[in-house]
């Protein structure tokens, strides 16, 4: 076995051992896109162009994956979410 092998397969093993978690955004009549976008850059340190994109595709889609990562980390960001009017769960 050669070391980029060996180092990949350890690079998969901790991969999996990180259980990541998404904050997803729902779509809604009530906040207007500029309420969205402005949100999504204050918390989940979005650009504004990724917010942009994001606001699109949760009214189109009628829902998007805002933020992925751990948890711990997730959580404020949700509540914050929600506390700005969103509608918003971590899956």
């Amino acid at each position: 076995m050669g070391t980029k092998e060996k180092i990949s397969e350890e690079l998969l093993v901790e991969e999996k051992e990180q259980k990541l978690h998404e904050i997803i955004l729902f779509n809604d009549e009530v906040n207007t896109f500029d309420h969205v976008i402005e949100t999504l850059i204050h918390v989940c340190d979005h650009t504004p162009e990724q917010a942009e994109q994001c606001s699109l595709i949760v009214h189109y889609n009628g829902k998007c994956t805002v933020k992925t990562g751990e948890y711990s980390d997730l959580k404020p960001r949700c509540s914050k979410l929600l506390e700005a009017g969103l509608s918003a769960e971590i899956v």
